[in-house]
């Protein structure tokens, strides 16, 4: 297995049209979560990966599970019979404008503990995929992410982490502590340009980025949103510009760029092909609604790519 990618998916109910979420009469129902998004985006692109976490044993769980497994991703997830899976409801207030809000306290993924992961099969991926949102779901979660790390590098398992800050979840004085310690121990780190600051206290990416590197992780990743991303690994710089396209819905869009960033990793690809993949996936990401409906697969980057006829015959 290529990518092992731990941490939580939930439930999604999604506002049918644009207004005030009271007045909206129906809802569509999904999922969505970080670390699953990266899954099935890796799996679009033909890398091997398994999704990793702790699911109810629910309707919702057994939802997450099946379309998981319907988009080619290995699902190994423990059910707890004492908690639901959580669930995110996703308003429309405006044209182009989505709000989000969380239904996660006691739930079944907020109760992952080191007891119920696969380790054997941690220490057997090349890639282990972590984010802070697991970190800030409490104390068992990050004991769950310490023993995960710990497997992965006394395999050679390399660690990948996207901070992923959730001030919902908590406090920047509070998770910036546990987001250090985790980049320190992780070989690849991504971040927005916002949550690089966070860590660093730099304004500049490239000074960013160069402190996160000092940290310990021999790859860091700045994703800059419109303004494409900048990366530092082993020494090299590379600067990306990003891909204009009429953006739908951004949410998802970072987890589609790390999903490309690590499928080419995973195939021998250069930083500065890893960057172009990466920007096109999260480009093309925003371009339909849905956490990672639009993430994409290797002909719709080509198409990005050599701006081809959109129209397919």
């Amino acid at each position: 297995m290529s990518v092992v990618a731990l941490g939580e998916s939930l439930g999604l109910l999604v506002a049918s049209r644009i207004g005030r979420l009271e007045l909206v009469p129906t809802m569509e129902l999904g999922f969505g979560g970080a670390e699953s998004n990266v899954a099935i985006g890796l799996a679009r692109l033909g890398t091997p990966v398994t999704w990793m976490g702790r699911l109810g044993d629910d309707a919702l769980g057994r939802l997450i599970a099946r379309q998981l497994r319907a988009e080619d991703v290995e699902v190994a997830a423990s059910r707890d019979p004492l908690a639901p899976t959580a669930l995110m409801l996703k308003e429309r207030p405006a044209p182009g404008a989505s709000a989000v809000s969380y239904y996660r306290a006691g739930s079944a993924g907020s109760r992952l503990a080191p007891e119920h992961l696969d380790l054997d099969r941690i220490r057997a991926a090349r890639v282990l995929h972590i984010t802070g949102i697991t970190a800030a779901l409490g104390d068992a979660p990050r004991s769950a992410l310490d023993a995960a790390i710990a497997a992965a590098r006394d395999a050679g398992t390399l660690v990948s982490f996207d901070v992923n800050h959730r001030s919902r979840l908590w406090s920047a004085d509070a998770a910036l502590p546990v987001y250090r310690s985790l980049a320190a121990r992780a070989d690849i780190v991504f971040a927005g340009e916002d949550e690089a600051e966070l860590l660093t206290g730099e304004r500049e990416p490239a000074a960013q980025a160069a402190a996160l590197s000092a940290l310990g992780a021999a790859q860091v990743v700045v994703k800059l949103g419109a303004e494409g991303a900048l990366a530092l690994a082993d020494g090299e710089q590379r600067q990306q510009a990003p891909f204009r396209v009429e953006a739908i819905d951004t949410v998802g869009a970072g987890d589609a760029f790390v999903a490309g960033y690590l499928a080419e990793l995973l195939a021998g690809a250069g930083l500065e092909g890893r960057l172009r993949t990466a920007a096109a996936c999260g480009a093309i990401a925003c371009t339909a609604p849905g956490d990672w409906e639009a993430a994409p697969d290797r002909s719709a980057i080509a198409r990005l790519l050599g701006g081809g006829d959109p129209v397919q015959r």
